[in-house]
């Protein structure tokens, strides 16, 4: 994984990485997480699926397949004490337990012993953690830095699934600070699919999901056989900063809605004087400052974390073209 992306462009840039190729050691253990956040169906199922029939190793990859908050999966919430995606920063995972530690900062210990320790040589080579969203997001691949291995399968997913709306949002945090699952991995990513609500499983969802799953594996084999991945270039999604919803100054409560021409429509640009709010006695509230492209709309996790849309700049990355290392 290389360094946090430089954002060139207000609204569109292109960030040229002139390299040479590339070669990594063979990507020959996998772990495939679901139920990161145990109302999120689509991983927990995919997940439930992959272990009853013993799916732990196909061609060159080892698969480690990982329900990863099992007492939220029972009880169907994202989380029991607290979220379990926001407890894998290197400080958290060194954190001394005690009778008061949080149920999901153990479980994030545990699962850390278990597929890493994050930053190390023995952790596993590729974690993908699977996600759903209420927002109308697609496929989304999210992850934190410019690892070449991610975008290269990102980029053999667009190509395999045309159909498919598959974009990447690129996370500017460091690695000791990067709070989620994946980051436990030498290479990771989340796949967030939406929209599908909250302990519901859709099947066209869940189709999308598995065939992704499916492709994934078919580039590590191919990867781990030999082939030169050709570089070129691909665009991702830079988070920029959250929005709130419009509140009452005195109770704190919402005092609006996603307006219909804001909602659905995720990665299409958002330019100041477009409708943003629709307040419950019917006034319009615009978008005011920089052009920038909306994702996690009136994503319903993020109400209690007071963001009722994210705004990020698309940015166009160079890749190099990568194989497997030789001995």
């Amino acid at each position: 994984m290389g360094p946090p992306l430089k954002v060139q462009s207000p609204v569109n840039g292109k960030q040229s990485c002139k390299m040479e190729k590339k070669s990594f050691p063979p990507l020959s253990n996998v772990a495939i997480c679901g139920g990161t956040h145990g109302n999120e169906m689509t991983g927990v199922y995919m997940v439930r699926e992959m272990q009853k029939k013993k799916i732990d190793k196909i061609g060159s990859v080892s698969i480690k397949t990982v329900l990863a908050n099992p007492q939220a999966v029972d009880a169907c919430r994202r989380y029991i004490d607290k979220d379990l995606n926001r407890c894998f920063t290197n400080a958290l995972l060194s954190s001394p337990i005690t009778d008061s530690t949080p149920y999901e900062l153990r479980r994030a210990q545990d699962l850390n012993a278990q597929m890493g320790p994050k930053g190390s040589e023995e952790a596993i080579d590729l974690l993908i953690d699977l996600h759903n969203t209420t927002a109308n997001m697609g496929l989304c691949m999210i992850f934190y830095f410019k690892d070449s291995i991610s975008l290269h399968i990102l980029k053999y997913l667009q190509s395999k699934m045309p159909s498919v709306q598959a974009t990447a949002i690129q996370l500017d945090i460091p690695h000791d600070e990067a709070y989620s699952l994946e980051s436990v991995g030498k290479h990771g990513f989340t796949l967030e699919i939406g929209p599908q609500p909250n302990g519901v499983i859709r099947a066209d969802i869940f189709n999308t999901v598995k065939q992704a799953i499916d492709l994934t594996i078919e580039w590590l084999q191919e990867f781990n056989s030999g082939r030169t991945f050709v570089g070129g270039e691909i665009d991702v999604y830079t988070l920029v900063k959250s929005v709130d919803y419009p509140r009452d100054p005195v109770t704190g409560e919402i005092t609006a809605a996603i307006h219909p021409q804001l909602q659905d429509n995720d990665f299409k640009l958002l330019q100041s004087g477009d409708p943003a709010f629709l307040t419950f006695y019917g006034e319009t509230v615009k978008y005011e400052g920089e052009a920038l492209y909306p994702f996690f709309v009136n994503e319903c996790a993020y109400y209690e974390k007071k963001v009722a849309f994210q705004l990020g700049r698309k940015v166009t990355l160079t890749l190099p073209s990568i194989s497997v290392k030789k001995d």
